[in-house]
């Protein structure tokens, strides 16, 4: 909790007063120490970066001792793979059937990881607009991941995520990774292909696999080419 009001509004380079009027509605993550708000910087970029909001352009700097290779939007969704039917009635049930569907390793704790990501959904809703949502942990690393995984999940049946346009949730997109740098570079990607009206076709009638991969690959192709 080392950022202050202005601290993150310099941040996510918006004003105080749309700070304050985020801190009002529940949608951004903040803590009360001893009268005044105070934000954990790591949650704020994840947060923001879920919600495609802009960010101040050093925000993401990184430390030079973790070199390894970002992970791609492909290699990643294989290895966490696509969920068809995730099950569940409510936001918990889903969170539930999510965290036994998982494909994790076997030291990973998985009643910790649904009471983590309830504790996140609880603090600030990881819904994202237009039926999707990104569940994950607030602080990526706790989970001793040996490697970072997105999983896809269409849902049974349309849930209540608390999203701020009103809309039930019915896609699922869920990051994991070992360390901040990745997790946030997986974040990135996703909220990038999401902006692509292909790719919200194929999600919204749920394809198959080799649709949905090929749809994201394209998009994610894409960005790479632009930069």
């Amino acid at each position: 909790m080392n950022l202050s009001v202005k601290d993150a509004s310099a941040l996510l380079t918006v004003s105080e007063k749309t700070i304050y009027r985020w801190i009002q509605q529940g949608a951004i993550p903040v803590y009360k120490v001893r009268g005044s708000y105070r934000f954990n910087r790591a949650e704020l970029i994840e947060w923001a970066t879920s919600r495609r909001i802009g960010i101040s352009a050093d925000a993401h700097a990184e430390p030079e001792e973790d070199a390894r290779p970002l992970p791609q939007l492909r290699d990643a969704l294989e290895a966490g793979g696509i969920i068809y039917r995730l099950e569940g009635r409510n936001r918990d049930e889903v969170l539930r059937s999510l965290v036994r569907d998982l494909r994790l390793p076997e030291e990973v704790d998985r009643h910790y990881l649904q009471q983590v990501l309830i504790a996140r959904e609880n603090l600030a809703s990881t819904a994202c607009g237009d039926g999707v949502a990104l569940p994950h942990p607030r602080s990526p690393g706790l989970l001793n991941l040996n490697r970072p995984t997105l999983t896809l999940a269409f849902l049974e049946h349309p849930v209540d995520f608390g999203a701020l346009d009103g809309l039930p949730v019915r896609v699922l997109f869920v990051p994991l990774a070992p360390t901040l740098r990745a997790h946030l570079h997986l974040l990135r990607q996703v909220a990038h292909v999401l902006h692509d009206p292909q790719v919200r076709e194929v999600l919204g009638r749920q394809g198959s696999r080799e649709e949905i991969f090929a749809v994201l690959e394209r998009s994610a192709g894409t960005r790479t080419e632009t930069r």
